[in-house]
């Protein structure tokens, strides 16, 4: 039950919801956002962004519980800079599929996103540097022989009609202990099986001693949709798919009209008296 705003938190996606990376936040999210904390409401995000990359937007947006990271892979309070959850991919079995991809799709960008919170570059391609650039993230070039670290997760860049023949060509491959999931028209990832935002979110909610029914999630495509079926209340953004609609409870502003902080808006004038 929700008595008032300090009983609620939020859950937000960033890219395509909570801002873009060429855009970043609309100053209406930031400023509705930050009411809400200072009032007393709890808002974090989900993503698949690294440490690094969603931490940047934080000097100016207010968080105040911890953050899911890495597409669930990672739970990672900002307070305290540290990891409260932290899953890796079987490496043996991600680098075959790594392996077979490169070698099959010679152009495709290939990114490992490692659990010291750097990112390697195996592969670059126009899309790794459109990633890397507008995200503005460190990395390093590497070969896979040389990334001592865990791999969270792995991501594959590539225009859109490649992406749907690399998912086909390894829907026909055996990789157990991981999974494959386009997070965008031009990102298709390998992660850790049992690992999604709605996972963590399930996670994080326990660890917050919040219960589900006062739980809000705010997605926009497909890699959200176990992120809002875990929550109590599932926001999706104008500009989301509709069958990403479909499922929501109900549907919001467009990311670049601010439809995040339109909908917490409404939080605030129900909860907040």
């Amino acid at each position: 039950m929700i008595n008032s705003i300090k009983d609620i938190l939020v859950v937000s996606d960033m890219d395509g919801t909570l801002l873009t990376a060429k855009e970043g936040i609309p100053n209406c999210n930031i400023e509705t956002i930050n009411l809400f904390c200072k009032l007393g409401g709890r808002f974090t995000v989900a993503t698949g962004r690294t440490t690094e990359s969603a931490g940047r937007y934080f000097d100016k947006l207010h968080i105040n519980a911890p953050a899911i990271l890495y597409g669930g892979g990672v739970i990672y309070d900002y307070n305290e800079k540290k990891r409260l959850k932290n899953e890796t991919l079987p490496k043996d079995v991600a680098l075959r599929a790594i392996l077979v991809v490169m070698e099959k799709f010679p152009s495709i960008g290939v990114e490992i996103m490692g659990d010291n919170g750097r990112i390697y570059v195996v592969r670059s391609s126009h899309y790794t540097h459109y990633h890397t650039y507008y995200e503005k993230l460190t990395y390093t070039l590497s070969s896979v022989d040389d990334i001592q670290a865990g791999w969270n997760k792995v991501l594959f860049a590539c225009n859109n009609e490649t992406l749907l023949q690399v998912e086909e060509f390894l829907s026909h491959g055996d990789y157990l202990g991981v999974y494959f999931i386009a997070t965008n028209t031009v990102y298709y990832e390998i992660m850790p099986s049992g690992v999604s935002k709605g996972n963590a979110l399930n996670e994080l909610a326990e660890y917050l001693d919040i219960p589900r029914e006062n739980v809000y999630a705010i997605g926009d495509y497909y890699n959200d949709v176990e992120l809002l079926n875990a929550a109590g209340h599932a926001v999706a953004m104008g500009n989301a798919p509709d069958d990403v609609k479909a499922i929501a409870d109900e549907v919001t502003d467009t990311c670049l009209n601010g439809g995040v902080g339109q909908f917490i808006y409404k939080l605030i004038s129900k909860y907040s008296q």
